[in-house]
Order: structure tokens, then sequence, then C-alpha cells
């Protein structure tokens, strides 16, 4: 683990190369609760059926609808079974791989599209909607730039909805025990986490924004904030996620969805 610069391109270089060689392994340990053809927008297991934060169902059927860093396409599919036509977005191929076996397994086809979330391959005002369930937003260098793209390719009136890490966790290691209770360093600190290879090459790299970052982010791109959803952890949710836990969960916020809204 370090604690360096890490620029736009070197940044995505290494997450391709991570969710390529992990997307098998990934896909075992957490396809189960993903499903193969919902939409859970987070750890807390809230779905979009009951959140319905992308709007009122009928307001699915027809709709374009992009999915930004899709992973195995789950999101996607789950919206394709309600009458929209989604695109599936990722830099993995890898990930990509893996949503076309779930296309396999359950019938359901959507358009898988290879690339990054700061140059989104779309003409202007090509979608209704666009959301991504922990994808792409924290991995990438300059996050203003993905909001920038999602507030072009989006139609007047067009939603835009994201979950990411909450912005607090920072502050914590990445234990779902009780020394993941422990503040360990400064909310303010915006270095990236970074694992390094032998030689030094970045393998992972997250980036850190605070919540006045994820912000202005937003506005600075010309959409409007409507709404932003900190899940509670389920009573009945047992399980951990990586850093998830009841024990946490019970005590602080562990993801952020942000509800925005292209202006009409």
């Amino acid at each position: 683990m370090a604690r360096v610069a890490v620029g736009p391109q070197e940044s995505a270089s290494a997450s391709r190369r991570w969710w390529d060689a992990d997307a098998d392994d990934y896909q075992a340990e957490h396809g189960e609760f993903l499903g193969d053809d919902d939409f859970v927008w987070c750890p807390e297991r809230l779905r979009e059926a009951d959140a319905r934060l992308l709007g009122d169902p009928s307001t699915l059927v027809g709709a374009r609808v992009l999915e930004v860093g899709c992973g195995a396409a789950a999101c996607s599919r789950w919206l394709k079974r309600r009458g929209a036509l989604p695109v599936a977005l990722d830099l993995s191929g890898g990930m990509l791989r893996q949503a076309a076996l779930a296309s396999v397994r359950t019938g359901i086809t959507v358009p898988l599209v290879q690339a990054g979330a700061e140059w989104l391959p779309f003409s202007d005002a090509s979608f209704d909607l666009a959301c991504s369930a922990f994808g792409a937003v924290p991995f990438v260098a300059e996050p203003a730039r993905v909001m920038s793209e999602i507030a072009r390719v989006l139609r007047p009136g067009g939603r835009w909805v994201f979950s990411v890490n909450h912005p607090m966790r920072w502050m914590f290691s990445d234990d779902p025990g009780p020394d993941g209770l422990k503040v360990a360093q400064s909310y303010f600190d915006r270095s990236p986490y970074v694992e390094v290879d032998a030689d030094g090459v970045p393998g992972y790299v997250e980036h850190h924004r605070t919540m006045g970052d994820r912000i202005r982010d937003i506005v600075g791109a010309g959409l409007e904030l409507v709404d932003v959803v900190e899940p509670e952890w389920p009573e009945d949710l047992t399980a951990t996620w990586g850093q998830w836990s009841p024990l946490r969960g019970d005590l602080f916020p562990g993801t952020a969805i942000f509800c925005c809204r292209k202006p009409s």
C-alpha cells in the first residue's frame, strides 16, 4: 500500500488490470448477493425495486438508460426486464465477459460497451437516465469529468443516480471489526489509496472525495442535486461485505447515493 499521486491514465490502467484479473473471483464471491438480474445499490441491500431512485417504474418503459461501471451488468438486465433500453458500460473486459456469461444464463441480453467513464463514447443527449451502483466513480482520478460527461449524454430532465463509499468511511481502516471503528486518518486527506506491485506499479487505485467535493462536482457539471440517500444497515442482515458489517453499519453510514437531475 502507498499514498502516492496517481494521474488519470495511470489510475485507469490500474483499474483495468485489477478488474480484469479479479473479475472471476469477484463474481464468485458477490454474484449471489448481487443476482444476475437484480438492481442492488449497495452492501446495505437497498434495491431499486423498493427505493425507486430512478423514478416511478412506469417511466422506465422505453427509457434509454446508461449503466456506468456496470460490472456484470445485473442492473442493466433488471432494467431491461422492466421495459427499459439499457446500455452497460465498463472499463474492464473481464467484467464485461462476466456480463456476457450472465446474459447467457438469464436469456436477457443488453449492449455491452468497453470504455472509461471520463470519456463516454456516446452522442449528446443520448440517454433518459444514467445510473451507477459503486461503478467507476470511486476509481477515477477526475470524477468531475465523469459528472460533465453524464450531463452531456443526458437529455434535458434526465436523472443520474450513483452510489459510492460514504465519504466519511475514508477516515477508518477497511476492517469490519472493532479496529474499524477507530479514526485512522484525516477526512480531508485526498491522497488516493494505492496498492503497488514489487516494481512500484499501481495495481489498485481508489480515490477519495469529501461530501462537499462530490456536491461541487455535481453542481459544477450543471446538474441539480435532488437527494442524498444514506442507507441504514438492515436489522436482518448479518453478513459482512469487505469493510461493511453490522457492527459498523449500526454506527455510521457506509454508502452515499447521490440523486441528480439535468435541468430541463
